[in-house]
């Protein structure tokens, strides 16, 4: 079995990865862009001779050609994006481009090439973006309204994969994730932005301070391991053209999160301080998702407390940091 990782050397690609060398006979390539070869080749520094690593820009149809050409995948998990939510507020059209054109391109040149193969869309809960009360917790169904230019991409990449399942026949799986953290997880997202500082302040690296953004939202997090499971259950028993939650069903506030990392913390005496830069246009006040649809078609349960994800981030920092 051959397989297709876009965006392999990611934060949940590289977990993907190693996931995927347990299955007997599998074949493991994966895409990258070529200015991302210094900085994150270290995420699959343990599994680099196991695996098959092509340069590709996504967004480059000509690319995605030899590549689809050259593996010819019995699956393709797509994973690469600009995923980073304020980063689309600052760089609303290199997001939207980026991740609407390059999923466009892949479908086209998979109807080119003449390949027939299970495609995971990785989605996201910031799909439903503005969630009422009444609505929680949130099912596929839920109204979808995004409330970030990240988040209206993945609408579209929703969208797109559901269309040519049902104009083209692709193979299309959009699985919606909520929050997912653990090991080797970008310090410019929150959960391993705090565990990074209190390492730095744990070393003596900075002062004993926190700079955080709204400590108030809630998220439903899940386990990157649990969720690469999830991704593969997906590919092997849920229904072409339809959505799937994958969480937690559980919410943590932000300020939870903080408060659970400052306790396994060598230093006690760590303050926090708001930063305004931190503070985001428009925000999702709370995200708790169902996923029973997901566990009735595959029988898939999450097996890692939060707890633990959370305690095996801020040692992943102290390895690395």
């Amino acid at each position: 079995m051959k397989i297709l990782i876009t965006g392999i050397t990611g934060f949940v690609g590289s977990h993907l990865a190693e996931y995927c060398l347990n299955i007997e006979g599998a074949e493991v390539y994966g895409t990258i862009l070529s200015h991302h070869l210094g900085d994150e080749l270290s995420r699959v520094e343990n599994i680099k001779n196991k695996i098959v690593i092509l340069e590709c820009d996504l967004t480059n149809r000509v690319a995605i050609q030899r590549v689809l050409d050259k593996v010819r995948p019995d699956k393709i998990f797509h994973l690469a994006a600009q995923s980073f939510v304020p980063t689309s507020w600052q760089s609303p059209e290199d997001t939207l481009y980026n991740n609407i054109i390059s999923e466009l391109n892949i479908f086209e040149v998979i109807r080119d090439v003449g390949i027939n193969p299970i495609i995971q869309i990785a989605g996201s809960s910031e799909e439903y973006g503005l969630v009422y009360e009444k609505e929680l917790p949130v099912r596929e169904e839920n109204p979808l309204r995004p409330l970030s230019p990240y988040g209206v991409s993945k609408v579209a990449q929703d969208t797109l994969a559901c269309q040519y399942y049902h104009s083209y026949g692709l193979k299309t799986i959009v699985t919606r994730g909520f929050n997912h953290e653990g090991p080797r997880r970008g310090s410019q997202f929150v959960t391993s932005s705090f565990a990074k500082q209190i390492v730095e302040i744990e070393k003596g690296k900075k002062d004993p301070v926190i700079f955080t953004g709204n400590l108030e939202s809630k998220r439903d997090y899940s386990d990157v391991r649990d969720v690469v499971n999830a991704y593969w259950l997906a590919t092997e028993k849920c229904k072409f053209g339809e959505p799937y939650n994958i969480c937690s069903g559980k919410a943590w506030s932000i300020k939870s999160v903080l408060d659970f990392l400052i306790s396994k913390s060598t230093k006690k005496d760590i303050k926090i301080e708001n930063d305004p830069a931190r503070m985001r246009p428009s925000d999702v006040p709370i995200l708790v998702g169902d996923c029973t649809k997901f566990k009735q078609q595959t029988g898939w349960e999450p097996q890692i407390p939060f707890e633990r994800t959370l305690q095996d981030t801020l040692d992943y920092w102290r390895k690395t940091g």
